[in-house]
């Protein structure tokens, strides 16, 4: 960080050291965000033929608010993200047929798997849902950022009254 020359300021008689002079760096300020004071904005992304990992990295920056200059790491500034379509996300490759989903109940014998073409019949809002959300912080306030995502299917979402904006994604 460049920093300006320092000026020389000398305190008044009312400084418990008068007479002595202190060095003042002028430049660039620090700025901390306090809890609920940025404004959190709506953002509508449209999932059909969009690639899974494109979309959820941009759904991820824009639930954890890092497209805000009040960005800060340990508060929540971000906005809420509704995902329209997760039914028509696109996966690369042979991921529709080789990528496969795990999950354990904790039991032995308790893993289940499951491949991305069947998950897609069964729960399309899924796939779409468990990417953002290995992107998103393994911490409270993560949770609470994916609680600000609300993922469907089709085209359709009942979150009209709140102005969303709608984002392209590449």
């Amino acid at each position: 960080m460049f920093w300006t020359v320092p000026t020389v300021v000398s305190d008044g008689p009312g400084f418990p050291y008068s007479g002595c002079e202190r060095k003042v760096r002028s430049g660039m300020s620090t700025f901390m965000a306090r809890a609920g004071q940025s404004e959190a904005h709506w953002h509508v992304i449209d999932a059909n033929g969009r690639v899974l990992g494109r979309l959820a990295t941009t759904a991820a920056r824009l639930l954890q608010g890092k497209h805000k200059a009040t960005y800060t790491p340990f508060i929540d500034t971000g906005d809420h993200v509704v995902v329209v379509n997760a039914a028509k996300v696109k996966l690369t490759g042979r991921k529709e047929d080789q990528k496969l989903y795990r999950r354990h109940s904790g039991y032995e014998g308790g893993l289940r798997e499951e491949r991305a073409r069947v998950r897609r019949q069964r729960k399309p809002e899924r796939l779409v849902e468990e990417a953002v959300r290995g992107m998103l912080p393994k911490t409270k306030l993560g949770e609470a950022m994916y609680r600000k995502l609300k993922v469907y299917a089709g085209p359709d979402h009942p979150h009209a009254a709140q102005k969303p904006s709608t984002l392209e994604v590449a």
